[in-house]
């Protein structure tokens, strides 16, 4: 495996930020954000972000992968990673943003090839990757390293016609009680939470708007939340994540939700 060092000088020796699905929607509006504080941002999506930049004060690099084959992003992160350790960041952000709804309906109608495919990219990705960050900043004392994982609602409350995308959630937060309590023990370990963002207006509430009612009940319930105003854009659910993100008490609960 080659190895991928990052290619420009971190501004300031600051903070840099991996998200994870940036090219639209949620991630894309995080990515944006932490480029206008003057991160070092690292997008992985399928495609390149259009028009997403970096500036003077901000760099920005994409890496267009597939994170429904994720160990080979894991292991050119792990890469990347040491060659970053010479410029030694105050700050190190791993932010999983990407996720992929199956068709929705009854798992006894699902297509299994893409509830594994959904399940790889909202689960299996996000462990693979948060591995091999932790291992290759292991000894990174001089950095504050903090994991988010964006979860849902749904991983907290079953919904009949959404189940893989339920469990991959519930995995998720699950998965961070676990990570926390072993990052807790560490000296110098990396804070860990799953946070729910509310309800946002995302191509994922679209799809939802969008399903058989014949085979997707809760559509009426999306439906609703559309026609009442009661989605909030990614710009103002990604600034409310981030907030909470460098919050000095990120992580006391490793399972929160942005309205708590």
């Amino acid at each position: 495996m080659p190895s991928f060092p990052p290619n420009v000088p971190i501004p300031g020796r600051g903070t840099v930020v991996i998200v994870t699905g940036a090219s639209r929607g949620l991630g894309r509006a995080i990515a944006a954000q932490v480029l206008s504080e003057g991160a070092h941002v690292l997008g992985i999506s399928r495609r390149e972000a259009e028009g997403l930049v970096g500036s003077p004060t901000a760099t920005l690099e994409q890496w267009a992968a597939d994170l429904a084959d994720p160990l080979p992003v894991a292991g050119r992160l792990s890469d990347w990673l040491a060659g970053l350790a010479r410029q030694q960041p105050v700050r190190v952000r791993l932010i999983h943003n990407a996720a992929l709804l199956s068709e929705p309906g009854n798992v006894a109608d699902a297509v299994p090839a893409d509830q594994a495919r959904s399940l790889r990219v909202g689960l299996e990705a996000p462990v693979a990757l948060t591995t091999c960050f932790l291992r290759a900043t292991a000894d990174w004392h001089f950095a504050d390293r903090r994991v988010l994982f964006v979860s849902s609602g749904l991983g907290r409350r079953a919904m009949a016609g959404g189940a893989t995308y339920c469990a991959q959630k519930a995995g998720l937060d699950h998965f961070a009680r676990a990570l926390a309590l072993e990052e807790g023990a560490r000296t110098g370990g990396a804070r860990v939470a799953s946070v729910a963002p509310g309800i946002v207006d995302t191509d994922m509430q679209r799809q939802l708007r969008g399903a058989d009612a014949a085979r997707f009940p809760e559509r009426s319930t999306f439906d609703e939340w559309h026609r009442t105003g009661a989605l909030a854009s990614p710009e103002a659910a990604a600034a409310r994540l981030l907030a909470l993100l460098e919050r000095d008490d990120f992580g006391s609960k490793p399972v929160t939700d942005v309205r708590e």
